[in-house]
């Protein structure tokens, strides 16, 4: 235990006008008020007053030398502390401050205090939920046939921390495949999308696989594996792309549909992958239908992403898209419906019917952080979308950026 220095004014038991009593559980400090901090049990927060004035002073003084072990948590309770909106704590064995309110831009400031080294008060380390999804792959363009649909892209959640103050959290959102041209022509993976920093674990979910194109041709893996294509009957089924690929745990996606059971008559596509099921098959009753996407409440409310393309068709309608932004798949000589921006659905396959038509374009990606409100930083870079829920504030990443802790 470090040796105690002499109390600066306003710290030592009925000095500098403050009246001092001991705390042992969470408080809200009142101007004029010093506080010995009793942390031996658990650590304590201590709630500033909501409308202070200027001039205005608290003390708080380690009661039981454990804000080692159990720290003390400052609030600012909607104002700054050292020109910040964020909470601070106090960390060291025996130590105290003296708060004391100067104005809006800078808040509260120490004045004083004992046995805090180079700075009492440190930032809160915290821990930061993600929501991770790339970019769809495109749907297959088609010129007598039925376009597979385009596969999600990968859906993957992460917890970590606590994150030490400061560290950069750097966000990439990718990209959503382009669809095939008709032709026929595959569409194109999606691009990966990914958090990196000092002292993460990175996590990057894969682009979504292109939906197929050509006669009897498989679709292309990735988060979500894409559809595939069929014309005629040939020496071997063509098959969906494989999902999850490369393999993560839990799974980033599925399968793309297969073509199931069919003769030359139906002309159809098979169903792009998405996070919550597989495409799904082409049959002769007809396309596939995109998998359905996986729901998340990161931002307080449920919403599905990451929906596989439905396949398109000659001469029967179109697949459905999966239910998290797939696009639907086209129905005679009609283009593929691009998967929706910003939930990572794979784009729906072209259909058929005299002139060829084109594959849908994958959804883009996106990424998104929720951290206590209360340690929020403000600083960021890319324009995320800022929202609150609860006790918690949402950064949405409709494009690449990053994130302060």
């Amino acid at each position: 235990m470090p040796s105690t220095k002499v109390a600066s004014a306003g710290l030592a038991a009925g000095a500098g006008g403050l009246a001092w009593s001991v705390q042992s559980t969470n408080f809200t400090a009142v101007a004029g008020n010093g506080y010995y901090v009793n942390t031996t049990s658990a650590g304590i927060t201590i709630t500033l007053p909501a409308t202070p004035s200027v001039g205005n002073s608290i003390g708080i003084v380690d009661y039981s030398g454990t804000f080692d072990t159990n720290a003390c948590v400052i609030n600012p309770n909607g104002n700054k502390i050292e020109g910040g909106t964020g909470n601070l704590q106090l960390t060291g064995d025996r130590e105290g401050v003296t708060l004391n309110y100067i104005d809006a831009t800078q808040g509260w400031l120490c004045n004083s205090g004992i046995n805090e080294g180079t700075d009492a008060l440190s930032p809160v380390a915290y821990s930061v939920d993600f929501l991770v999804i790339a970019g769809g792959g495109g749907g297959g363009g088609i010129s007598s046939a039925g376009g597979g649909g385009g596969g999600a892209g990968g859906f993957r959640t992460s917890t970590q921390g606590p994150i030490t103050p400061g560290t950069v959290i750097t966000v990439t959102v990718g990209d959503g495949g382009a669809g095939g041209p008709s032709g026929p022509n595959n569409g194109t993976q999606g691009s990966s999308s990914s958090i990196s920093g000092s002292g993460l674990t990175t996590i990057t979910s894969a682009g979504g696989g292109y939906g197929a194109g050509p006669f009897n041709s498989s679709g292309g893996s990735g988060g979500s594996g894409g559809g595939a294509a069929f014309w005629q009957t040939g020496p071997t089924a063509p098959v969906g792309g494989s999902g999850n690929s490369p393999s993560t745990s839990p799974s980033q996606g599925n399968d793309g549909g297969s073509a199931v059971g069919l003769d030359v008559s139906p002309y159809v596509g098979s169903g792009g992958g998405g996070a919550g099921a597989v495409g799904g098959n082409g049959t002769s009753s007809g396309a596939g239908a995109g998998g359905t996407g996986t729901a998340s409440s990161i931002t307080g409310s449920s919403v599905t992403r990451a929906g596989g393309g439905g396949a398109g068709s000659q001469l029967t309608a179109g697949g459905a898209g999966g239910a998290g932004g797939g696009g639907a798949g086209g129905t005679g000589p009609s283009n593929g419906t691009a998967g929706t921006a910003n939930t990572g659905g794979g784009g729906g396959g072209g259909g058929n019917s005299g002139p060829g038509s084109s594959g849908g374009a994958g959804g883009k990606g996106v990424v998104i952080l929720s951290v206590p409100t209360a340690s929020y930083s403000g600083t960021s870079t890319g324009s995320p979308t800022v929202t609150t829920s609860g006790s918690n504030t949402i950064l949405q990443f409709n494009g690449s950026g990053s994130y302060t802790v």
